[in-house]
């Protein structure tokens, strides 16, 4: 006798019901082949512990009229998932950035770049933009925001993170128009988790503690309002480049507490490597200029913000006033002179000679003034170059 084994019949699927749809926005229909976060990814990109699911052909279809790249979207680690989810919001995604000035080719990059925007509910994307309008002036601006950097507003599943992100810098003391500038420029640190902002906020405040400062959360709020970027990289990358400055330049207690919470908070988010390549360097031109090593540290600690500067532009830079006849001792005294263009600086330095500036006196702040301030500054010399003349005086010669 022959037993005959059938196999059983297939369980019922219990289908996970779809969230109410909003007024003008469509949520296509299906279901999740997997649940959306908390499930590990398996090496090949596919539902852990079987075959790779099929993708989903109408997803791909309306992502190709949309002008969206598949081939892009596949080139990501953990992202081609989502084209093999059924319960997706594309359509819906599509029409609610349109409906808020976004155009169709801005759409089509959002999606390509970040595909993990198609599968967040009409209820989840509403909620998220309410907030994102409360710190910002008008759609366009938030659209604007998206374009550059889609994961800063698709980033997760819920808005609790952004809403207790947005309370807790808010009780830092952060203006309305900071907070505003802030999601602007630095989009990503509301999408950070709460705990990492909290943690770099307490690390800044420990950093005045350590260094004798007697107002911990009025120094964090002003190393964020002037380089908010620093919350989108590690305490340890910050901690490098504070220890970088402490040592090369022996900063220490209020000195070090006021380079930070000014001009030297836009080195702390850099790459640490780049901030010594970049010091060596002008270590190594200044000395073949016959300046000394306390020197060149004066000089640097005087404007930290040179170290922004390649190799080629400081080199440039510095070529450039020697050329126009600057003595090397005039540009130490006033490193700011750093801050201008190459072409600034020489158009200016040839003005002001033929106004009549002597290059050996020539006060060469006056070159990295703002274009208001400087023209104000010719017209006076110039006045007073004509009164001398007409007083019957000598212009004061040129070299």
């Amino acid at each position: 006798n022959v037993m005959l084994l059938l196999p059983s019949p297939p369980r019922p699927r219990t289908l996970r019901p779809l969230p109410p749809v909003l007024p003008g926005v469509l949520w296509e229909s299906g279901v999740c082949m997997r649940p959306l976060s908390g499930e590990a990814e398996s090496p090949g990109g596919g539902p852990p512990g079987g075959e790779p699911s099929a993708e989903n052909d109408k997803l791909l279809r309306n992502l190709s009229i949309a002008g969206g790249d598949s081939s892009q979207v596949r080139r990501h680690r953990r992202w081609p998932t989502h084209l093999r989810e059924s319960a997706i919001n594309k359509t819906g995604l599509e029409q609610f950035l349109l409906a808020r000035g976004a155009s169709q080719e801005a759409v089509a990059s959002i999606i390509s770049r970040y595909p993990r925007a198609i599968v967040h509910s009409p209820q989840v994307l509403q909620r998220r933009w309410e907030l994102w309008r409360g710190l910002v002036t008008s759609d366009l601006e938030v659209v604007s925001i998206l374009e550059r950097c889609p994961e800063s507003f698709f980033r997760g599943n819920s808005n609790t993170n952004l809403e207790q992100n947005i309370a807790f810098l808010s009780s830092l003391g952060l203006s309305p128009t900071l907070l505003s500038r802030l999601l602007t420029k630095v989009p990503r640190a509301f999408s950070n988790s709460l705990e990492l902002n909290q943690q770099m906020v307490e690390y800044l405040q420990g950093v005045c503690r350590s260094q004798g400062g007697d107002s911990p959360q009025d120094f964090a709020l002003r190393v964020l309002s002037k380089n908010a970027f620093i919350l989108t990289h590690s305490i340890k990358r910050v901690e490098t480049n504070i220890d970088f400055l402490k040592g090369t330049f022996r900063l220490g207690g209020k000195d070090l507490l006021a380079a930070l919470g000014g001009p030297g908070s836009k080195i702390l988010d850099m790459s640490s490597d780049c901030i010594k390549r970049n010091f060596w360097n002008i270590e190594a031109k200044l000395a073949g200029l016959g300046c000394r090593e306390e020197e060149v540290r004066a000089f640097v600690r005087s404007y930290l913000p040179m170290l922004f500067l390649s190799r080629a532009t400081f080199n440039d830079k510095i070529d450039c006033l020697l050329q126009e006849r600057i003595e090397i001792s005039q540009i130490t005294a006033c490193p700011n002179v750093l801050s201008a263009s190459v072409s600034t600086l020489r158009s200016r330095a040839r003005e002001l000679v033929d106004a009549g500036c002597h290059r050996g006196t020539l006060n060469i702040l006056f070159l990295s003034w703002s274009k208001n301030r400087f023209d104000a500054k010719m017209r006076k010399l110039l006045k007073d170059s004509a009164g001398t003349r007409i007083g019957g005086r000598q212009p004061i010669p040129r070299p």
